[in-house]
């Protein structure tokens, strides 16, 4: 399977290629990038057939979204598919910080969240600006979640779904965006959504890997129900699952604890059975899913993003999935793709 397959999402029209690119590293994400070298990955991953491109203001302080838009104004704008998020409303601040959690050297702009109304159509113009373009494919509202809000996240949610998501379907129908939906990491608050208000596509990050599962209880099937689409970000853990179990592996963006690293080692071992990469069975049993039109990665560098590219293209035996399921490391009711094979569920069409 080549990263430039697509997958048509029925509902809204849009065609996404398997791998999205996702664009949280250009924004600065844990080290630097230099407005030449953010190109020159945009490039690359369009040379290597991407085209579904994924951003936020959240980025570095809307630096991903300036400079993916840099990168894809010489591109047809017909050829891809571009999301963003909305959330946060930027202010310019003379004095503000240039550092904002793991982003490193941004703008010097305020990020307050807003998920009214008035804010989600603030921050709609201010992302058409810095892009450069006068519509999305897709926009979804961005961590609305416990680990962003903690105990005011009731109050943010209500606020997205009683405002921010009416100002969505507005743009929606005035054709300002194709698709709409939700951005976020938690996936019993990605179901409230999903359950609450009729959303187009949603973006799940790190929730439904080799190592989580808990999606194919409820979620998942709901949004197959649906016809609601999902983007799936995260699907290494944020690291353990590309590395391995290793020192210093990364597990949802800190230390991978002992059971994972346990985890992760069983499932390294069925693995180097069939000689196959742990990180190439990772990409592949999150794209299995038929909900999912795309999985975004986000590459520190030109090497990392061949690397996905080349592993997203190997063949996977269809007895590895079987050994993974022998061993309960994967559920029996998660779909997988025998060799040669691109699932064609109800609410996608595969090329």
């Amino acid at each position: 399977m080549q990263p430039s397959a697509t997958r048509t999402h029925t509902r809204s029209g849009l065609t996404f290629t398997a791998i999205g690119y996702g664009g949280a590293p250009i924004g600065n994400f844990n080290g630097a990038f230099t407005d030449a070298e953010a190109q020159a990955m945009v490039d690359q991953s369009w040379d290597q057939g991407v085209r579904y491109f994924d951003t936020a203001p959240g980025y570095g302080n809307g630096l991903s979204e300036y400079r993916l838009g840099q990168a894809l104004r010489s591109r047809d704008r017909t050829e891809l598919v571009l999301s963003t998020k909305v959330g946060r409303v930027l202010t310019p601040m003379i004095g503000a910080s240039t550092r904002s959690g793991d982003y490193l050297d941004i703008p010097p702009f305020v990020a307050t969240y807003d998920y009214s109304y008035d804010g989600v159509m603030r921050a709609v113009e201010q992302s058409m600006q810095r892009m450069l373009t006068d519509r999305f494919d897709a926009l979804f509202i961005h961590d609305c979640d416990v680990y962003t809000h903690g105990d005011a996240q009731p109050e943010y949610f209500r606020q997205a779904i009683v405002s921010g998501f009416p100002a969505l379907e507005m743009l929606r129908d005035q054709g300002v965006v194709a698709a709409i939906g939700f951005g976020v990491n938690e996936t019993n608050v990605m179901f409230d959504a999903v359950k609450a208000v009729d959303v187009d596509i949603c973006l799940l990050a790190g929730r439904y890997t080799l190592l989580e599962q808990e999606p194919l209880d409820d979620l998942l099937p709901l949004c197959e129900e649906r016809g609601v689409g999902i983007v799936l970000g995260g699907v290494y853990n944020s690291g353990v699952l590309a590395t391995g179990a290793i020192d210093g592996a990364r597990f949802n963006y800190s230390p991978a604890p002992a059971d994972v690293l346990a985890r992760t080692s069983a499932l390294e071992a069925v693995c180097a059975e069939f000689e196959v990469p742990l990180a190439a069975v990772a990409l592949q049993f999150a794209y299995a899913h038929p909900v999912v039109t795309s999985i975004c990665l986000g590459s520190r560098n030109a090497g990392q993003q061949a690397r996905n590219a080349e592993l997203f293209s190997l063949e996977i035996p269809a007895d590895l999935w079987d050994a993974l399921r022998s061993h309960r490391l994967i559920r029996d009711d998660a779909p997988t793709m025998s060799v040669g094979q691109e699932a064609a569920p109800a609410i996608i069409s595969a090329d």
